[in-house]
């Protein structure tokens, strides 16, 4: 097919693609707005050990940085969390709100919680990150000075704030219309196909044999 093709197509069809797509955004736009936003609160701590030069002292927290992730992703800081907090809600449930990220190359851990309330996402990292640096002095105190890991919290939970985690409401309206686009395309490909055969007009005449339409008979209504 020539260019000309393509633009003959989009002209006769081109409405079906505008269609198609907004009805898809709209769906898209329509289906976010009811769902329940999901709000979300991160915080992170910095674990840096008492000889933060040492080289193998650095290394071994790499390792360790993933166990302090599994110890806070524990029921019974969890049950802790929950009984400071005052939250309604079991460990279960509260577990499946936390989410902890722990990253070696900067030596920390980032707690993030989710909720349909965003206080309540808020409290859970704040109480988290302030049972388990508790934690970790207390184990500070019956260890070397020279062996200690220093934990703290980089930024107030409350100071950052928090952001909507979901539904993303301008990204699936966003791909609801690139997918109804497709729709569309294929929609008016299949129907090109069907009439592939049909012949209406000279110019199909025209586009199917390679040769031009020198005159044709007249329908009765052009002959009245």
């Amino acid at each position: 097919m020539e260019i000309n093709d393509y633009l003959r197509i989009l002209r006769k069809r081109g409405w079906i693609i505008i269609l198609v797509a907004v009805v898809a955004a709209g769906s898209a736009f329509g289906f976010s707005k009811m769902q329940t936003p999901i709000y979300s609160a991160t915080v992170k701590l910095s674990v840096v050990p008492a000889r933060a030069t040492d080289w193998g002292s650095s290394n071994s927290l790499k390792d360790l940085l993933r166990n302090y992730a599994e110890n806070i992703s524990t029921h019974a800081m969890a049950q802790l969390v929950i009984d400071r907090a005052q939250l309604d809600m079991d460990t279960t449930t509260l577990l499946g709100k936390l989410f902890v990220n722990p990253d070696s190359s900067t030596f920390t851990l980032q707690l993030e919680g989710r909720d349909q309330d965003p206080k309540v996402a808020m409290d859970i990292v704040n109480q988290m990150a302030e049972v388990f640096i508790q934690d970790r002095d207390q184990w500070n105190q019956r260890q070397d000075k020279r062996d200690r890991i220093e934990v703290k919290m980089l930024d107030s939970v409350y100071n950052l704030g928090y952001q909507q985690y979901s539904p993303k409401t301008q990204i699936n309206s966003l791909a609801g219309g690139l997918f109804g686009l497709l729709i569309g395309i294929l929609v008016i490909l299949f129907l090109e196909w069907l009439e592939m055969d049909t012949i209406r007009t000279a110019e199909d005449v025209e586009r199917l044999m390679g040769a031009t339409v020198l005159g044709a008979i007249p329908t009765s209504q052009e002959l009245e």
